[in-house]
């Protein structure tokens, strides 16, 4: 009987998976018990994972047969309608949340990723790309803006083209550690891990010019060893980033307003014209950004809609399985 080696996930396939376990990279297929026991996408190997795998022929191919326990685990309500996680990345340390100093900078945006950095208890460091394009002044405008909103995290300008702070970024860099690249399609997350690794790891396409976006060059999510000893998984650009269920990355991510509502006169305030609500004064002052207390409200409104709905889904699920199974038995009987 074979022992179960310990492997770890590098990327995920439709139907397979590549995992390597110190050597070689491996293809490699899930167990049916894995597959038909899951009850959802949570319960399935995702890239940076640590699995137990069977290996055959030479370590041709392999078999997973089981999942441990993740340290983190990143992931997101799929794009659309349906109410479903969609997972990012496992055992994740750090998460680089890139954006490009030109089109794609919003801080609206960039409060959503680390909602989901945060609610994960995964360290983020802000990486601002393309800032070869800005006059230095605009740079450091941009940097302050987002330092003003959150003062504890890490902010690093640089650019892909000239090399500039690439060696700040490597400096981040710990051996053993796992990294991860978030950010929309075209902000330069593929040529900053190709730079960082000093080679091409990965393809690379050109951005449209009129509106900076990318070409979807990364279609999955993969890990990758760097010289350094650290390892970094790139993702494809996200077009929509929904949240479900992340009241605490939410309040972590938010803290200045969630200090204001325990200043409240009432402690059920609303915050909406109620007298003596601290987090209206602070807007009113100019303390506090309306629109950045708007995007808190919204975050908090579609957090606990996905998360009821994914529940109510669920539930349904469990009634229909049982169903199924309370059919077949009948028949069996028969």
């Amino acid at each position: 009987m074979l022992q179960h080696e310990l492997a770890r996930v590098i990327a995920v396939h439709r139907d397979s998976y590549l995992i390597n376990k110190g050597g070689t990279d491996v293809f490699a297929e899930p167990i049916g018990k894995l597959i038909y026991g899951a009850d959802s996408p949570l319960d399935l190997p995702t890239t940076g994972d640590w699995v137990y795998a069977d290996f055959y022929e030479e370590d041709s191919h392999a078999i997973v047969h089981e999942v441990l326990p993740r340290k983190t685990l990143l992931k997101r309500k799929t794009s659309g309608k349906a109410i479903e996680f969609q997972l990012i990345a496992a055992n994740v340390d750090c998460a680089f949340i890139l954006q490009s100093l030109d089109h794609d900078f919003s801080l609206r945006r960039m409060e959503r990723y680390l909602v989901m950095a945060n609610e994960n208890k995964i360290a983020p460091i802000v990486l601002l790309s393309k800032c070869d394009l800005l006059a230095e002044q605009e740079v450091s405008e941009r940097v302050e803006s987002i330092e003003t909103l959150m003062p504890d995290v890490m902010v690093i300008p640089f650019s892909n083209q000239t090399g500039f702070n690439i060696d700040k970024i490597e400096q981040r860099l710990v051996l053993g550690q796992t990294y991860c690249l978030l950010g929309s399609s075209g902000v330069g997350k593929t040529s900053l891990l190709n730079s960082i690794a000093g080679e091409e790891k990965l393809a690379t396409k050109s951005v449209r010019e009129k509106d900076s976006k990318g070409m979807h060059t990364t279609t999955h999510r993969e890990l990758i060893q760097l010289n350094s000893g650290a390892m970094i998984i790139d993702t494809p650009g996200m077009r929509e980033l929904g949240n479900m269920a992340m009241d605490a990355g939410i309040d972590e991510t938010f803290t200045e307003i969630t200090e204001l509502a325990r200043l409240c006169k009432f402690s059920d305030c609303s915050h909406v014209n109620e007298k003596g609500c601290a987090i209206l004064d602070a807007i009113g002052t100019g303390a506090l950004s309306a629109q950045r207390f708007q995007n808190y409200l919204s975050m908090k409104k579609e957090s606990r809609f996905n998360e009821m709905s994914y529940l109510e889904k669920k539930q349904k699920d469990k009634q229909f399985g049982k169903l199924i199974k309370s059919a077949l038995n009948h028949k069996a009987k028969k």
